[in-house]
């Protein structure tokens, strides 16, 4: 079992930085691929990125591609999602999730995922 816990939401206005972290316990998530999603109200919960459990690949959705930067620090444990040039757009709940299966090809699946964190809500405002 892995437990996941998010921290670092919260207001910011457009154009700002926030980071996220994902501090995990119960396994080393060295042995994880590991991904952000997010959900705005009434919608789904979107792929935002990934990182391969070796901490080499990683991939983004478009829509964040060139803002967010995706990092995991095996020693401490946890995942960091570094969110620059955050639009109103960005504004949803943040989720922490780790991924068993070494099958880096369904990374964007949500289904794929076993373990996930509570979230963490990102409010951009104008």
């Amino acid at each position: 079992q892995v437990q996941l816990v998010e921290s670092g939401g919260g207001l910011v206005q457009a154009g700002g930085s926030l980071r996220l972290s994902c501090a995990a316990s119960g396994r080393a998530i060295s042995r994880y691929a590991m991904g952000w999603f997010r959900q705005a109200p009434g919608k789904e919960r979107d792929f935002v990125a990934a990182i391969s459990w070796s901490g080499g690949p990683t991939d983004y959705a478009g829509s964040v591609k060139g803002r967010f930067g995706i990092s995991k620090d095996n020693a401490k444990n946890t995942v960091y999602l570094q969110m620059n040039s955050l639009k109103l757009e960005d504004t949803a709940v943040y989720y922490c999730a780790a991924k068993s299966s070494a099958n880096w090809g369904t990374r964007l699946d949500r289904g794929s995922y076993d373990y996930w964190g509570q979230g963490t809500q990102v409010t951009v405002f104008s």
